[in-house]
């Protein structure tokens, strides 16, 4: 029977982890080089990511198949919208000159922040793809825990 200690809400931990798509692509990895440190529900890795960890012992190495609906949410359609360029304008950087494809933060008019992948340019509006990135991919989640506090 082990002692390790186990990882809760609020551990804090010492791991390697890798986020990468489905085919094994690597989108972020601390395999290659220090591991990351970090307080569990500070916001420093998804929800659904930390929620992998919880009850994990120290030592652990496990990797985790996340469906799109498990990682980021599948795509959203009704996330594809348009917003004036006067908005926009008001909103972000003055006089920017935004490409396609770019991920474009911008200040939503009652507050807070939007983000979104440009998609079109068009005469009045700009069309925004409101979805994270990786919305609708299934997902890999590599970890091993080297300390839990």
């Amino acid at each position: 029977m082990s002692n390790a200690p186990v990882v809760n809400a609020s551990s804090y931990l010492t791991l390697h982890y890798r986020l990468a798509t489905a085919d094994g692509t690597d989108l972020i990895t601390t395999f290659d080089g220090t591991p990351a440190t970090l307080l569990l529900g500070q916001g420093q890795l998804a929800p659904f990511l930390e929620s992998r960890l919880i009850g994990l012992p120290e030592g652990a190495h496990e990797t985790f198949e996340l469906s799109a609906a498990d990682a980021f949410g599948e795509r959203n359609p009704d996330l594809i919208q348009p917003v004036s360029k006067a908005t926009l304008e008001e909103n972000s950087v003055p006089d920017a000159d935004y490409k396609v494809g770019e991920l474009i933060e911008f200040n939503a008019p009652k507050g807070g922040r939007f983000a979104g992948v440009l998609l079109e340019m068009r005469d009045t509006t700009a069309l925004f793809d409101f979805n994270h990135p990786l919305a609708g991919q299934a997902l890999r989640f590599e970890v091993k825990l080297i300390s839990v506090l």
